[in-house]
């Protein structure tokens, strides 16, 4: 599962875990995003390491991976997919998790026609986005849909509440909670990267 985790809330879990259940994953891997070339303002690599690191911890099947934090430049999830694919091997299957808003912009991605050698995606659904509106072409990875609960939370809500002084408490679990409030973190507007 792949992001920012700016900052990893109870949707990605929950994603995660709904996916574990319903493809029968052996293990979820969050892979924090270290430049990502879509966005201009994200927190710290290494906060978001250690947020997604204290949301993984809550299951045991959760790990975390620091292969896109640790190259250099824009990262992208094709070439994340096919290290990933080198390492463990032709007879392992790898799927990718992405929320609606992300597998919607697909288009948009660079190198998606690489994915069709490495993994899977599976769309979780999301308030407010339709993934009836994927039109896939010839070379994409094969999509799946997977439902999930209704969970209206975003990391831009979190990091809104936070800027506000508005609570966060059952967003995010409760130790990315302390790690938020002891580093500071999304009291001022980022700055464009």
């Amino acid at each position: 599962m792949g992001g920012t985790f700016d900052p990893i809330h109870i949707g990605h879990l929950v994603a995660a875990s709904e996916a574990l259940n319903v493809f029968r994953l052996d293990r979820v891997l969050f892979v924090p995003t270290g430049q990502p070339w879509q966005k201009t303002s994200y927190s710290d690599a290494e906060d978001r390491f250690m947020m997604a690191s204290l949301g993984a911890a809550t299951h045991r099947a959760f790990a975390v991976s620091r292969i896109e934090l640790d190259r250099k430049g824009p990262t992208f999830t094709a070439d994340t997919m096919r290290t990933l694919k080198e390492f463990h091997g032709p007879n392992i299957s790898l799927f990718f998790i992405l929320g609606a808003d992300a597998a919607l912009r697909l288009g948009t991605w660079r190198k998606v026609e690489g994915l069709a050698d490495s993994t899977e995606l599976i769309a979780v659904t999301r308030p407010g986005f339709a993934l009836g509106q994927i039109e896939p072409n010839d070379t994409w990875p094969r999509i799946h849909t997977m439902e999930m609960p209704g969970i209206e939370v975003s990391a831009t809500d979190v990091r809104m509440r936070v800027r506000a002084g508005k609570p966060i408490d059952y967003l995010v679990p409760a130790a990315v909670v302390s790690y938020i409030q002891e580093r500071g973190l999304y009291v001022e507007p980022a700055e464009a990267a």
